[in-house]
Protein backbone atom coordinates (compact mmCIF):
# COMPACT_ATOMS: atom_id res chain seq x y z
CA UNK A 1 0.00 0.00 0.00
CA UNK A 2 1.34 3.36 -0.82
CA UNK A 3 1.95 5.53 2.12
CA UNK A 4 0.20 8.36 0.50
CA UNK A 5 -3.32 6.15 0.99
CA UNK A 6 -2.10 5.28 3.85
CA UNK A 7 -1.60 9.38 5.04
CA UNK A 8 -5.41 10.08 3.45
CA UNK A 9 -7.03 8.11 5.75
CA UNK A 10 -6.05 9.87 8.68
CA UNK A 11 -7.51 12.65 10.49
CA UNK A 12 -7.13 15.12 13.38
CA UNK A 13 -7.79 13.83 16.73
CA UNK A 14 -10.19 16.30 18.05
CA UNK A 15 -8.53 18.41 21.27
CA UNK A 16 -4.64 17.34 20.47
CA UNK A 17 -2.49 19.86 21.63
CA UNK A 18 0.62 20.60 18.98
CA UNK A 19 -0.92 18.84 16.04
CA UNK A 20 -1.95 20.10 12.95
CA UNK A 21 -3.57 18.22 10.37
CA UNK A 22 -2.63 19.24 6.54
CA UNK A 23 -4.11 16.01 4.65
CA UNK A 24 -6.81 14.48 5.61
CA UNK A 25 -9.84 13.02 3.68
CA UNK A 26 -12.76 15.27 6.13
CA UNK A 27 -10.53 18.50 6.70
CA UNK A 28 -12.07 20.98 9.28
CA UNK A 29 -11.74 23.83 6.74
CA UNK A 30 -10.93 23.64 3.06
CA UNK A 31 -7.71 22.94 2.10
CA UNK A 32 -5.45 26.18 1.78
CA UNK A 33 -7.17 28.05 3.56
CA UNK A 34 -5.60 29.98 7.22
CA UNK A 35 -4.85 27.60 9.80
CA UNK A 36 -3.69 28.79 13.72
CA UNK A 37 -0.53 27.88 14.98
CA UNK A 38 -1.45 26.71 18.32
CA UNK A 39 2.40 27.80 19.26
CA UNK A 40 2.26 31.42 18.19
CA UNK A 41 -0.93 31.97 17.35
CA UNK A 42 -0.34 33.24 13.89
CA UNK A 43 -2.59 32.58 10.69
CA UNK A 44 -0.67 29.88 8.06
CA UNK A 45 -1.35 28.59 5.22
CA UNK A 46 -1.56 24.99 5.80
CA UNK A 47 -0.08 24.23 2.05
CA UNK A 48 3.10 25.83 2.94
CA UNK A 49 3.32 24.11 6.48
CA UNK A 50 3.05 21.27 4.62
CA UNK A 51 5.85 21.88 1.79
CA UNK A 52 8.09 23.29 4.69
CA UNK A 53 8.56 19.95 7.08
CA UNK A 54 5.37 20.95 9.35
CA UNK A 55 7.54 23.83 10.49
CA UNK A 56 5.56 26.81 11.20
CA UNK A 57 7.22 29.98 8.52
CA UNK A 58 6.13 32.83 11.60
CA UNK A 59 7.81 31.06 14.88
CA UNK A 60 10.14 28.37 13.70
CA UNK A 61 7.52 26.00 15.78
CA UNK A 62 7.56 22.64 14.68
CA UNK A 63 4.25 20.74 14.45
CA UNK A 64 3.99 16.85 15.26
CA UNK A 65 3.98 14.94 12.16
CA UNK A 66 2.72 11.16 11.93
CA UNK A 67 4.26 8.09 11.32
CA UNK A 68 3.52 7.93 7.35
CA UNK A 69 4.54 11.07 6.99
CA UNK A 70 7.74 11.03 8.91
CA UNK A 71 8.89 8.15 6.97
CA UNK A 72 8.00 9.85 3.81
CA UNK A 73 10.47 12.56 5.20
CA UNK A 74 13.47 10.34 5.78
CA UNK A 75 13.28 7.34 3.63
CA UNK A 76 14.06 6.38 -0.34
CA UNK A 77 11.02 7.20 -1.95
CA UNK A 78 8.96 3.35 -2.51
CA UNK A 79 11.55 1.58 -0.15
CA UNK A 80 9.20 1.20 3.40
CA UNK A 81 8.19 -2.23 2.95
CA UNK A 82 5.89 -2.27 6.83
CA UNK A 83 6.10 -5.01 9.55
CA UNK A 84 3.47 -6.57 11.98
CA UNK A 85 0.95 -3.81 11.11
CA UNK A 86 -1.89 -5.79 12.40
CA UNK A 87 -0.63 -6.41 15.54
CA UNK A 88 -2.83 -4.51 18.75
CA UNK A 89 -2.72 -4.50 22.26
CA UNK A 90 -4.57 -6.99 23.91
CA UNK A 91 -6.57 -5.62 27.45
CA UNK A 92 -4.26 -7.56 30.40
CA UNK A 93 -6.07 -5.32 33.29
CA UNK A 94 -9.31 -5.72 31.88
CA UNK A 95 -9.41 -2.33 32.30
CA UNK A 96 -12.60 -0.84 31.60
CA UNK A 97 -13.78 1.22 28.22
CA UNK A 98 -9.73 0.60 27.14
CA UNK A 99 -11.19 -2.06 23.92
CA UNK A 100 -13.91 0.90 23.44
CA UNK A 101 -10.61 3.78 23.44
CA UNK A 102 -8.62 1.37 21.26
CA UNK A 103 -11.00 0.57 18.19
CA UNK A 104 -12.07 4.18 18.33
CA UNK A 105 -8.55 5.58 17.69
CA UNK A 106 -8.18 2.48 15.05
CA UNK A 107 -11.08 4.34 13.10
CA UNK A 108 -9.83 8.20 13.63
CA UNK A 109 -6.16 7.48 13.12
CA UNK A 110 -6.12 4.65 10.06
CA UNK A 111 -3.65 2.96 12.99
CA UNK A 112 -3.34 -0.18 14.79
CA UNK A 113 -1.28 1.01 17.17
CA UNK A 114 1.12 3.84 18.21
CA UNK A 115 4.21 2.87 15.88
CA UNK A 116 4.91 1.92 12.73
CA UNK A 117 7.99 -0.09 12.06
CA UNK A 118 9.66 -2.37 8.84
CA UNK A 119 12.44 -1.54 6.40
CA UNK A 120 13.43 0.88 4.23
CA UNK A 121 16.54 2.55 2.19
CA UNK A 122 18.19 6.02 3.23
CA UNK A 123 20.49 7.17 0.90
CA UNK A 124 20.38 4.02 -0.63
CA UNK A 125 21.27 1.86 2.52
CA UNK A 126 18.45 -0.43 4.13
CA UNK A 127 17.63 0.08 7.54
CA UNK A 128 15.11 -0.82 10.27
CA UNK A 129 12.97 1.46 11.29
CA UNK A 130 10.68 2.27 13.69
CA UNK A 131 8.43 5.53 14.25
CA UNK A 132 6.38 6.48 16.63
CA UNK A 133 3.18 8.42 16.63
CA UNK A 134 1.32 10.81 19.26
CA UNK A 135 -2.20 10.99 18.12
CA UNK A 136 -2.18 6.99 18.92
CA UNK A 137 -2.44 7.48 22.86
CA UNK A 138 0.29 10.33 22.92
CA UNK A 139 2.28 7.00 21.41
CA UNK A 140 2.40 5.60 25.28
CA UNK A 141 3.84 2.19 25.51
CA UNK A 142 1.90 -0.66 25.89
CA UNK A 143 2.29 -4.31 24.83
CA UNK A 144 1.98 -4.17 21.27
CA UNK A 145 4.39 -1.52 21.30
CA UNK A 146 7.21 -3.42 22.71
CA UNK A 147 6.28 -6.25 20.94
CA UNK A 148 7.07 -4.67 17.61
CA UNK A 149 10.09 -2.33 18.45
CA UNK A 150 11.27 -5.91 19.85
CA UNK A 151 10.56 -7.76 16.87
CA UNK A 152 11.71 -5.19 14.40
CA UNK A 153 14.95 -5.11 16.71
CA UNK A 154 15.07 -8.95 16.35
CA UNK A 155 14.66 -8.77 13.01
CA UNK A 156 17.52 -6.77 12.11
CA UNK A 157 20.08 -8.23 14.26
CA UNK A 158 19.23 -11.47 11.92
CA UNK A 159 20.04 -9.35 9.08
CA UNK A 160 22.33 -7.30 10.18
CA UNK A 161 20.97 -4.01 9.47
CA UNK A 162 20.99 -0.96 11.91
CA UNK A 163 17.88 0.40 13.48
CA UNK A 164 16.70 4.14 13.48
CA UNK A 165 13.87 4.78 16.13
CA UNK A 166 11.65 7.98 16.03
CA UNK A 167 10.58 8.17 20.00
CA UNK A 168 7.67 10.57 20.86
CA UNK A 169 6.25 9.65 23.61
CA UNK A 170 4.20 10.11 26.93
CA UNK A 171 6.18 6.98 28.51
CA UNK A 172 3.79 4.08 29.62
CA UNK A 173 0.54 3.02 29.18
CA UNK A 174 -1.50 3.29 32.39
CA UNK A 175 -4.18 1.27 31.11
CA UNK A 176 -2.10 -1.92 30.64
CA UNK A 177 -0.25 -1.16 34.16
CA UNK A 178 3.30 -3.49 35.24
CA UNK A 179 2.86 -5.42 31.61
CA UNK A 180 3.50 -1.97 29.82
CA UNK A 181 6.68 -1.78 32.51
CA UNK A 182 7.62 -4.25 31.09
CA UNK A 183 8.31 -3.49 27.73
CA UNK A 184 11.08 -1.17 28.89
CA UNK A 185 13.04 -4.71 29.72
CA UNK A 186 11.69 -6.33 26.34
CA UNK A 187 12.98 -3.67 24.13
CA UNK A 188 16.13 -3.02 25.85
CA UNK A 189 17.00 -6.13 26.15
CA UNK A 190 16.42 -6.20 22.12
CA UNK A 191 18.41 -3.62 21.91
CA UNK A 192 21.70 -5.06 24.11
CA UNK A 193 21.42 -8.12 21.46
CA UNK A 194 21.97 -6.14 18.56
CA UNK A 195 24.40 -4.18 20.16
CA UNK A 196 25.99 -7.28 20.92
CA UNK A 197 26.28 -8.09 17.25
CA UNK A 198 27.81 -5.05 16.31
CA UNK A 199 25.59 -3.06 14.87
CA UNK A 200 23.95 0.49 14.58
CA UNK A 201 21.21 1.70 16.77
CA UNK A 202 20.43 5.54 16.13
CA UNK A 203 17.72 7.59 17.92
CA UNK A 204 15.80 10.53 17.28
CA UNK A 205 14.15 12.12 20.08
CA UNK A 206 11.25 14.12 19.21
CA UNK A 207 8.41 16.38 20.99
CA UNK A 208 7.31 15.09 23.57
CA UNK A 209 9.91 11.87 24.87
CA UNK A 210 8.86 11.08 28.62
CA UNK A 211 8.64 8.18 30.96
CA UNK A 212 9.36 5.12 30.28
CA UNK A 213 10.21 5.42 27.00
CA UNK A 214 13.28 7.97 27.69
CA UNK A 215 14.07 5.14 30.39
CA UNK A 216 14.20 2.50 27.64
CA UNK A 217 14.98 2.47 24.12
CA UNK A 218 14.84 6.03 23.56
CA UNK A 219 18.56 6.41 25.47
CA UNK A 220 20.05 3.44 24.17
CA UNK A 221 21.28 4.80 20.97
CA UNK A 222 24.93 4.74 19.91
CA UNK A 223 24.19 8.15 18.12
CA UNK A 224 21.33 9.96 20.07
CA UNK A 225 20.32 12.73 18.09
CA UNK A 226 16.67 15.67 18.48
CA UNK A 227 14.91 18.00 17.19
CA UNK A 228 14.99 21.31 17.73
CA UNK A 229 13.43 22.27 21.11
CA UNK A 230 11.76 18.64 21.94
CA UNK A 231 10.55 17.91 25.39
CA UNK A 232 12.46 15.18 26.65
CA UNK A 233 12.45 14.22 30.09
CA UNK A 234 11.87 10.75 32.50
CA UNK A 235 9.57 12.81 34.56
CA UNK A 236 6.92 14.91 33.04
CA UNK A 237 7.49 19.52 34.06
CA UNK A 238 4.06 19.54 35.36
CA UNK A 239 4.84 16.45 37.74
CA UNK A 240 8.36 17.84 38.65
CA UNK A 241 6.88 21.26 39.20
CA UNK A 242 4.27 19.62 41.98
CA UNK A 243 6.83 17.56 43.83
CA UNK A 244 9.22 19.90 44.36
CA UNK A 245 6.59 23.06 44.49
CA UNK A 246 8.88 25.41 42.21
CA UNK A 247 8.73 26.81 38.66
CA UNK A 248 11.04 25.11 36.69
CA UNK A 249 13.33 27.41 34.47
CA UNK A 250 12.43 28.39 31.06
CA UNK A 251 14.21 25.56 28.61
CA UNK A 252 14.72 22.68 31.33
CA UNK A 253 14.20 19.51 29.62
CA UNK A 254 14.19 20.41 25.99
CA UNK A 255 16.61 18.94 23.29
CA UNK A 256 19.25 22.15 24.08
CA UNK A 257 18.95 21.62 27.98
CA UNK A 258 20.33 17.79 27.34
CA UNK A 259 22.67 18.85 24.62
CA UNK A 260 24.32 20.80 27.22
CA UNK A 261 24.46 18.36 29.89
CA UNK A 262 25.65 15.51 27.59
CA UNK A 263 22.78 13.07 27.01
CA UNK A 264 22.55 13.68 23.15
CA UNK A 265 24.99 13.64 20.33
CA UNK A 266 23.48 16.62 18.70
CA UNK A 267 19.91 18.42 17.63
CA UNK A 268 18.91 18.22 13.60
CA UNK A 269 16.70 20.38 11.84
CA UNK A 270 14.19 18.47 10.17
CA UNK A 271 15.26 19.48 6.92
CA UNK A 272 18.64 18.25 7.38
CA UNK A 273 17.49 14.51 9.14
CA UNK A 274 17.08 12.81 6.30
CA UNK A 275 21.08 14.01 5.14
CA UNK A 276 22.42 13.12 8.67
CA UNK A 277 21.16 10.06 9.16
CA UNK A 278 22.53 9.06 5.49
CA UNK A 279 25.31 10.47 6.22
CA UNK A 280 25.62 8.69 9.64
CA UNK A 281 24.39 5.27 8.00
CA UNK A 282 27.69 5.68 5.40
CA UNK A 283 30.15 6.07 7.84
CA UNK A 284 28.88 2.77 9.69
CA UNK A 285 28.19 1.14 6.34
CA UNK A 286 31.85 1.47 5.33
CA UNK A 287 33.13 0.77 8.44
CA UNK A 288 32.33 -2.89 8.59
CA UNK A 289 35.37 -3.85 7.06
CA UNK A 290 38.20 -1.50 8.51
CA UNK A 291 40.68 -4.27 7.28
CA UNK A 292 40.57 -2.93 3.67
CA UNK A 293 42.44 -4.09 0.49
CA UNK A 294 44.75 -0.58 0.42
CA UNK A 295 45.52 -1.59 4.27
CA UNK A 296 46.84 -5.60 3.22
CA UNK A 297 48.89 -4.23 0.22
CA UNK A 298 50.58 -1.24 2.45
CA UNK A 299 51.43 -3.08 4.91
CA UNK A 300 52.27 -5.83 2.75
CA UNK A 301 55.02 -3.38 1.29
CA UNK A 302 56.30 -1.16 4.12
CA UNK A 303 59.14 -2.46 6.51
CA UNK A 304 58.90 -5.48 8.69
CA UNK A 305 58.80 -3.66 12.09
CA UNK A 306 59.22 -6.51 14.94
CA UNK A 307 59.26 -6.11 18.70
CA UNK A 308 62.46 -5.90 20.19
CA UNK A 309 63.50 -8.73 23.17
CA UNK A 310 64.27 -6.65 25.60
CA UNK A 311 67.49 -8.98 27.51
CA UNK A 312 67.99 -9.43 30.65
CA UNK A 313 70.16 -7.17 32.41
CA UNK A 314 70.73 -5.22 29.32
CA UNK A 315 71.36 -1.27 29.70
CA UNK A 316 68.45 0.69 28.74
CA UNK A 317 70.10 3.09 26.41
CA UNK A 318 71.74 0.19 24.99
CA UNK A 319 67.55 -1.21 24.47
CA UNK A 320 66.93 2.26 23.44
CA UNK A 321 69.94 2.33 20.56
CA UNK A 322 68.45 -1.36 19.32
CA UNK A 323 65.03 0.49 18.90
CA UNK A 324 66.44 2.22 16.67
CA UNK A 325 68.37 0.37 14.73
CA UNK A 326 65.28 -1.73 14.43
CA UNK A 327 63.05 0.85 13.33
CA UNK A 328 60.86 1.08 16.27
CA UNK A 329 61.33 4.26 17.26
CA UNK A 330 60.12 5.96 14.06
CA UNK A 331 61.97 8.97 12.82
CA UNK A 332 62.96 11.98 14.27
CA UNK A 333 62.72 15.28 11.80
CA UNK A 334 64.04 18.22 13.78
CA UNK A 335 64.63 21.28 12.10
CA UNK A 336 65.50 24.30 14.85
CA UNK A 337 67.77 22.07 17.00
CA UNK A 338 69.27 24.73 18.48
CA UNK A 339 66.00 25.94 20.24
CA UNK A 340 66.16 25.26 23.95
CA UNK A 341 63.65 23.37 26.00
CA UNK A 342 61.79 26.60 27.53
CA UNK A 343 61.63 27.82 24.19
CA UNK A 344 59.99 24.55 22.86
CA UNK A 345 57.58 25.12 25.95
CA UNK A 346 56.33 28.44 24.93
CA UNK A 347 56.59 27.47 20.86
CA UNK A 348 53.78 25.12 21.90
CA UNK A 349 51.91 27.28 24.07
CA UNK A 350 51.74 30.11 21.31
CA UNK A 351 48.16 31.99 20.66
CA UNK A 352 48.66 31.41 17.04
CA UNK A 353 49.56 27.68 17.14
CA UNK A 354 46.87 25.73 15.24
CA UNK A 355 44.74 23.40 17.54
CA UNK A 356 42.33 20.22 17.11
CA UNK A 357 39.64 21.71 15.10
CA UNK A 358 42.69 22.82 12.80
CA UNK A 359 43.84 19.38 12.22
CA UNK A 360 40.29 17.88 11.39
CA UNK A 361 39.43 19.90 8.93
CA UNK A 362 42.93 19.55 7.49
CA UNK A 363 43.41 15.87 7.44
CA UNK A 364 39.51 14.71 7.42
CA UNK A 365 36.16 14.63 5.54
CA UNK A 366 32.76 14.27 6.43
CA UNK A 367 33.35 15.14 10.03
CA UNK A 368 30.55 14.54 12.43
CA UNK A 369 30.92 15.90 15.93
CA UNK A 370 29.24 13.62 18.57
CA UNK A 371 28.39 15.35 22.25
CA UNK A 372 28.08 14.29 25.48
CA UNK A 373 29.77 11.57 28.09
CA UNK A 374 25.77 10.44 28.83
CA UNK A 375 26.25 11.05 32.42
CA UNK A 376 26.39 14.80 32.96
CA UNK A 377 27.53 17.33 30.43
CA UNK A 378 29.30 18.19 27.11
CA UNK A 379 32.65 19.47 28.39
CA UNK A 380 33.49 21.80 24.89
CA UNK A 381 37.58 20.97 26.20
CA UNK A 382 37.37 17.89 24.21
CA UNK A 383 35.47 17.75 20.65
CA UNK A 384 35.35 14.18 18.89
CA UNK A 385 32.92 12.29 16.13
CA UNK A 386 33.32 10.15 13.48
CA UNK A 387 34.98 10.99 9.92
CA UNK A 388 36.48 9.71 6.70
CA UNK A 389 40.56 9.81 6.48
CA UNK A 390 41.15 9.29 2.80
CA UNK A 391 37.79 7.10 2.11
CA UNK A 392 38.17 5.58 5.19
CA UNK A 393 36.06 5.72 8.84
CA UNK A 394 37.65 6.70 12.06
CA UNK A 395 36.87 7.93 15.20
CA UNK A 396 38.44 11.45 15.82
CA UNK A 397 39.02 13.20 18.86
CA UNK A 398 40.86 16.11 19.94
CA UNK A 399 41.80 17.97 23.52
CA UNK A 400 40.56 21.64 22.12
CA UNK A 401 41.98 24.98 22.92
CA UNK A 402 40.55 28.13 21.06
CA UNK A 403 41.99 30.28 18.38
CA UNK A 404 40.92 33.85 20.93
CA UNK A 405 40.48 34.61 24.31
CA UNK A 406 36.67 33.56 23.93
CA UNK A 407 37.11 30.35 22.68
CA UNK A 408 39.64 29.36 25.62
CA UNK A 409 37.22 30.30 27.65
CA UNK A 410 34.27 28.51 26.10
CA UNK A 411 37.03 25.38 26.21
CA UNK A 412 38.35 25.90 29.10
CA UNK A 413 41.92 26.52 27.71
CA UNK A 414 42.14 22.59 26.70
CA UNK A 415 41.81 21.61 30.09
CA UNK A 416 39.33 18.73 30.32
CA UNK A 417 36.63 17.93 33.43
CA UNK A 418 35.92 14.74 34.38
CA UNK A 419 33.47 14.87 31.60
CA UNK A 420 35.37 15.51 28.72
CA UNK A 421 37.42 12.26 29.08
CA UNK A 422 34.02 10.75 29.56
CA UNK A 423 32.89 11.49 26.30
CA UNK A 424 36.56 10.59 24.98
CA UNK A 425 36.22 6.96 25.98
CA UNK A 426 32.26 6.86 25.06
CA UNK A 427 33.81 7.31 21.33
CA UNK A 428 36.47 5.19 21.85
CA UNK A 429 34.40 2.40 22.91
CA UNK A 430 31.78 3.42 19.86
CA UNK A 431 34.78 3.14 17.84
CA UNK A 432 35.89 -0.09 18.44
CA UNK A 433 31.88 -1.60 18.31
CA UNK A 434 32.42 -0.42 15.00
CA UNK A 435 35.89 -1.46 14.22
CA UNK A 436 37.09 2.15 13.50
CA UNK A 437 40.67 3.48 14.28
CA UNK A 438 41.08 6.08 16.72
CA UNK A 439 43.13 9.18 16.18
CA UNK A 440 43.89 11.17 18.96
CA UNK A 441 45.57 14.79 18.99
CA UNK A 442 46.44 16.17 22.37
CA UNK A 443 46.93 19.39 23.77
CA UNK A 444 46.33 20.34 27.00
CA UNK A 445 48.14 21.82 30.18
CA UNK A 446 46.45 19.09 31.94
CA UNK A 447 43.34 18.02 33.32
CA UNK A 448 41.10 20.30 34.78
CA UNK A 449 41.95 21.03 38.68
CA UNK A 450 38.85 22.30 40.29
CA UNK A 451 36.17 21.48 42.73
CA UNK A 452 33.43 20.39 40.57
CA UNK A 453 36.26 17.95 38.93
CA UNK A 454 37.00 16.60 41.84
CA UNK A 455 33.38 15.96 42.97
CA UNK A 456 32.30 14.35 39.80
CA UNK A 457 35.82 11.90 40.12
CA UNK A 458 38.81 13.18 37.95
CA UNK A 459 40.81 10.86 38.67
CA UNK A 460 38.48 7.82 38.49
CA UNK A 461 38.08 9.49 34.87
CA UNK A 462 41.47 9.51 34.06
CA UNK A 463 42.22 6.51 35.08
CA UNK A 464 39.61 4.91 33.29
CA UNK A 465 40.52 6.06 29.57
CA UNK A 466 44.16 4.69 30.32
CA UNK A 467 42.79 1.87 31.80
CA UNK A 468 40.56 1.19 28.96
CA UNK A 469 42.80 2.55 26.05
CA UNK A 470 45.22 -0.01 26.80
CA UNK A 471 42.88 -2.87 25.58
CA UNK A 472 40.79 -1.31 22.88
CA UNK A 473 40.62 -3.47 20.01
CA UNK A 474 41.07 -1.74 17.36
CA UNK A 475 44.58 0.82 16.02
CA UNK A 476 45.08 3.94 18.04
CA UNK A 477 47.52 6.28 17.47
CA UNK A 478 47.70 9.80 19.42
CA UNK A 479 49.57 12.73 17.98
CA UNK A 480 50.61 15.25 20.10
CA UNK A 481 50.46 19.09 18.78
CA UNK A 482 50.90 21.40 21.60
CA UNK A 483 51.40 20.80 25.11
CA UNK A 484 50.84 17.11 26.35
CA UNK A 485 50.60 18.00 30.46
CA UNK A 486 50.27 15.29 33.20
CA UNK A 487 47.80 12.39 33.38
CA UNK A 488 45.64 14.76 31.22
CA UNK A 489 47.25 14.19 28.24
CA UNK A 490 47.82 10.45 28.88
CA UNK A 491 44.38 9.64 29.45
CA UNK A 492 44.55 10.59 25.91
CA UNK A 493 47.74 8.59 25.00
CA UNK A 494 47.75 5.43 25.86
CA UNK A 495 48.48 4.64 21.61
CA UNK A 496 50.05 1.78 19.68
CA UNK A 497 51.95 4.71 19.03
CA UNK A 498 52.56 8.45 20.09
CA UNK A 499 53.69 10.97 17.66
CA UNK A 500 54.78 14.77 18.57
CA UNK A 501 55.57 18.05 16.96
CA UNK A 502 59.00 19.42 16.79
CA UNK A 503 57.23 21.70 19.43
CA UNK A 504 55.09 20.07 21.05
CA UNK A 505 56.21 19.04 25.05
CA UNK A 506 54.96 16.49 27.20
CA UNK A 507 55.68 15.77 30.37
CA UNK A 508 54.76 15.15 34.30
CA UNK A 509 53.13 18.22 34.79
CA UNK A 510 54.19 22.20 33.56
CA UNK A 511 57.50 23.12 34.12
CA UNK A 512 56.28 26.06 36.88
CA UNK A 513 54.41 22.94 38.54
CA UNK A 514 57.65 20.94 38.57
CA UNK A 515 60.26 23.96 39.94
CA UNK A 516 57.28 25.19 42.86
CA UNK A 517 56.99 21.81 44.18
CA UNK A 518 61.04 20.51 44.16
CA UNK A 519 62.34 23.77 44.49
CA UNK A 520 59.79 25.42 46.28
CA UNK A 521 60.20 28.58 43.78
CA UNK A 522 57.97 28.43 40.40
CA UNK A 523 59.85 31.13 39.11
CA UNK A 524 62.66 29.02 37.78
CA UNK A 525 60.05 27.43 35.10
CA UNK A 526 62.71 27.75 32.50
CA UNK A 527 65.50 25.77 34.66
CA UNK A 528 63.19 23.19 35.20
CA UNK A 529 62.23 22.71 31.62
CA UNK A 530 65.81 21.59 31.05
CA UNK A 531 65.93 19.05 33.72
CA UNK A 532 62.34 17.85 32.99
CA UNK A 533 63.37 16.09 29.57
CA UNK A 534 59.99 17.22 27.91
CA UNK A 535 60.98 18.34 24.30
CA UNK A 536 60.01 15.55 21.16
CA UNK A 537 63.51 15.22 20.52
CA UNK A 538 64.31 14.51 24.21
CA UNK A 539 61.47 11.80 24.27
CA UNK A 540 62.30 10.82 20.72
CA UNK A 541 65.54 9.53 22.38
CA UNK A 542 64.22 8.04 25.35
CA UNK A 543 61.74 5.43 23.74
CA UNK A 544 58.73 7.36 24.46
CA UNK A 545 57.43 8.59 21.39
CA UNK A 546 57.87 6.93 17.57
CA UNK A 547 57.99 9.79 15.68
CA UNK A 548 58.78 13.66 15.64
CA UNK A 549 57.44 15.83 13.07
CA UNK A 550 59.36 18.97 11.59
CA UNK A 551 57.44 22.53 11.68
CA UNK A 552 57.83 25.55 10.16
CA UNK A 553 58.54 28.66 12.57
CA UNK A 554 56.70 30.41 12.92
CA UNK A 555 54.09 27.47 12.78
CA UNK A 556 50.16 28.98 12.41
CA UNK A 557 47.06 28.32 10.60
CA UNK A 558 48.50 29.91 7.42
CA UNK A 559 51.60 27.13 7.24
CA UNK A 560 49.53 24.32 8.60
CA UNK A 561 49.46 22.33 5.14
CA UNK A 562 53.02 22.11 5.89
CA UNK A 563 52.50 19.96 8.26
CA UNK A 564 49.84 18.38 7.77
CA UNK A 565 50.83 17.25 4.32
CA UNK A 566 53.82 14.77 6.38
CA UNK A 567 51.49 13.85 8.71
CA UNK A 568 48.65 12.64 6.18
CA UNK A 569 50.82 10.41 4.85
CA UNK A 570 52.15 8.84 7.77
CA UNK A 571 48.81 8.40 9.21
CA UNK A 572 47.60 5.96 5.35
CA UNK A 573 51.12 3.99 7.14
CA UNK A 574 49.87 3.72 10.22
CA UNK A 575 46.72 3.28 9.28
CA UNK A 576 47.85 0.37 6.72
CA UNK A 577 50.23 -1.71 9.40
CA UNK A 578 48.06 -1.49 11.84
CA UNK A 579 44.57 -2.28 10.31
CA UNK A 580 45.41 -5.77 9.25
CA UNK A 581 46.76 -6.64 12.62
CA UNK A 582 44.30 -9.40 14.61
CA UNK A 583 42.49 -7.85 17.97
CA UNK A 584 45.31 -10.00 20.05
CA UNK A 585 48.06 -8.57 18.32
CA UNK A 586 47.26 -5.30 18.61
CA UNK A 587 46.25 -5.15 22.46
CA UNK A 588 49.75 -7.40 22.86
CA UNK A 589 51.61 -4.91 21.20
CA UNK A 590 50.20 -2.63 23.15
CA UNK A 591 51.12 -3.62 26.32
CA UNK A 592 54.41 -4.57 24.96
CA UNK A 593 55.42 -0.99 24.00
CA UNK A 594 54.48 0.52 27.49
CA UNK A 595 56.37 -3.00 29.29
CA UNK A 596 59.59 -2.01 27.70
CA UNK A 597 59.69 1.19 29.49
CA UNK A 598 61.73 0.19 32.13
Amino acid sequence: MKLDNVFKKTRRPSGRKGYISLNSSKPEVPEGLLRKCNKCGSGIMAEDVKKDYYICPKCGGYFRVHAYRRIEMVTDEGTFEEWDRDLMSPNPLEYKGYEEKLRSLQEKTGLNEAIVTGKASIGGIETVIGVCDGRFLMASMGEAVGEKIARAVERATKLRLPVILFACSGGARMQEGIVSLMQMSKTSAALKRHSDAGLLYISVLTDPTTGGVTASFAMLGDVILAEPKALIGFAGPRVIEQTIGEKLPKGFQQSEFLLEHGFIDGIVERPQMKETLAQILMLHEDGKDVICKEAVEGAAGSEDRKDTVMPEGADISEIRRMRDRAGLSGELSVSHRSAGAWDRVLRSRMNDRPVGIDYFRALFTDFIEFHGDRYFADDKAIIGGIARFRGRPVTVIAQAKGRNTKENIERNFGMPSPDGYRKALRLMKQAEKFRRPVICFVDTPGAFCGLEAEERGQGEAIARNIYEMSGLKVPVLSVIIGEGGSGGALAMAVADEVWMLENAIYSILSPEGFASILWKDSSKAKEAAEVMRLTAEDLYRMGIVEQVLAEPSPYTIENLKNVTSVLESKIEQFLNRYGVMSEEELVQRRYDRFRRMY
